[in-house]
């Protein structure tokens, strides 16, 4: 079991982009403090259309697994419905999705704490990445200096200006490290790169055993049991009769394993395709991870490019265009400066594969150290049990923009609305105070990218208070 500590050194997530207190405090004690609204164009309606839009408006729901509910409505498959983000769960989040179903079947549905609002037929899917960003309403509450003594709002304020102005004259722009976020991984259990690391060594039964098993931060004494159990008897029978209600995704692997024997392979693919992908891409997000940390530590510019850099373009939305990237070299330094200055180009760090190209120089070496930090040296990124999870490897931009920012003090609320983690209080190493400062705060930020991940450099709080 990790530490706090040993959590955010092991993720990466160990620094900040510019030194300062911060103002503490934690997200997500109520559903409604955490609001996701995706920018999307709805797909071109066409009433003799194959597949139906929806926008869906989901209470406390994962991404993943709302999908799921909803195929098993419409008595499909889950791989016929597509959407082109997932978000977080602990939050009331809006986004189009494209089911291959009738109107006249999503009509009748109706799933719990979620709302469907039938757009239209039409003949286009989404992919992930399709919306042109994220719009975020975030409230953290209880913010505290780090000696736990309770901020009021006008210094908590006070505090986040200070810290965007900071790292604005850093980056010149409204922008932050564009890290990726705990909740990839799993901030209390970083399971999920640690299944991929199993899967790229062709390991199925440690893939599927970490997942079941992996210990997580304790607070919740069922599913420890459970895990625990699973790994001291590796039994699927005595572990179904104990297993918590809501680990849909363990029942299914254990079903499988209990149906089929030692069919790993099999109970892995047991769960939703996205979420085996995923697996890969949070291995690869360590290397991208500890190599931004090692360039920022070593204060190495992130919006102003180096030669030996990768850059590619970016478009107003914010997304960058990998496919176009381009060597910085002594000939083009001042020209990408000027295109990267203007927000034209963005400077890209690694996500690892079998053919990525590396940047060279100093920036190269900041990838290597990064690799060699997350303990990939070596690693070929093939899966040839299930050939989809090997991967090419491609870059992601350093940093990202935000937009349409603003802070302010949010109003109380009744403490029987708030969470069960608020009414015990603070826990030891925990960074909040109920007699804190409530704060909201909202932003735009373009596909890819993580509200936590901003929200981190204003609070400063540990992993799991997000």
């Amino acid at each position: 079991m990790f530490d706090r500590d040993g959590v955010e050194s092991y993720l990466g997530l160990d620094y900040f982009c510019v030194p300062h207190e911060g103002i503490g405090g934690v997200l997500k004690t109520r559903v409604d403090d955490f609001r996701v609204k995706e920018q999307a164009r709805t797909p071109a309606i066409d009433p003799k259309g194959r597949f139906t839009a929806i926008r869906v408006t989901l209470r406390n729901w994962e991404t993943n697994r709302f999908i799921g509910r909803l195929a098993s409505a419409c008595k499909i498959s889950r791989n016929r419905v597509f959407s082109s983000g997932l978000k977080d769960k602990r939050a009331v989040t809006t986004q189009v999705l494209v089911v291959d179903a009738s109107s006249n079947i999503l009509e009748r549905v109706e799933i719990p704490d979620s709302e469907i609002e039938i757009l239209g037929r039409t003949h286009q899917k989404v992919g992930m990445g399709d919306h042109d960003g994220n719009r975020f309403t975030i409230t953290v509450r209880g913010c505290v200096s780090p000696d736990g003594e309770p901020l009021d709002s006008k210094e908590a304020m006070s505090r986040v200006l200070s810290i965007r102005s900071e790292m604005e004259n850093l980056h010149g722009m409204n922008a932050f490290p564009n890290w990726i976020g705990p909740q990839r991984f799993g901030s209390t259990r970083p399971v999920t790169a640690e299944v991929g690391r199993c899967l790229v060594n062709s390991d199925f039964e440690g893939a599927v055993s970490t997942y079941i098993g992996m210990q997580g931060d304790g607070h919740r004494e069922d599913v420890e049991s459970f895990r625990a159990l699973w790994r001291e008897t590796k039994e699927p029978s005595k572990c179904l009769d104990i297993i918590p209600k809501h680990l849909g995704f363990e029942r299914a692997m254990l079903e499988r394993l209990l149906d089929r024997g030692d069919d790993y392979i099999g109970a892995f693919k047991s769960l939703p395709q996205s979420l085996q992908i995923l697996m890969i891409h949070s291995l690869q997000s360590l290397a991208f991870n500890h190599a931004l940390r090692s360039r920022l530590s070593d204060s190495m510019q992130i919006t102003r490019p180096s030669v030996g850099d990768i850059v590619a373009p970016l478009s107003e939305n914010g997304r960058t265009d990998v496919g176009k990237s381009a060597l910085v070299s002594e000939w083009n330094l001042d020209r990408c400066t000027k295109n990267a200055e203007r927000g034209r180009l963005a400077i890209t760090g690694i996500l690892p594969g079998n053919s990525v190209i590396l940047a060279e120089g100093e920036a190269g070496r900041h990838e290597t150290e990064g690799m060699k930090s997350a303990g990939l040296n070596g690693i070929e990124w093939m899966v040839p049990e299930i050939p989809r999870l090997s991967t090419n490897g491609t870059r992601r931009s350093l940093a990202v923009p935000f937009s349409d920012f603003s802070v302010e003090e949010a109003p109380p609320v009744p403490d029987e609305d708030l969470s069960q983690r608020w009414d015990q209080g603070p826990r030891d190493g925990d960074r909040w105070h109920p007699d804190g400062a409530c704060l909201r705060l909202r932003f735009v930020l373009p596909p890819g990218s993580y509200a936590t991940v901003l929200m981190r450099e204003f609070m400063r709080s540990p992993l799991d208070h997000y």
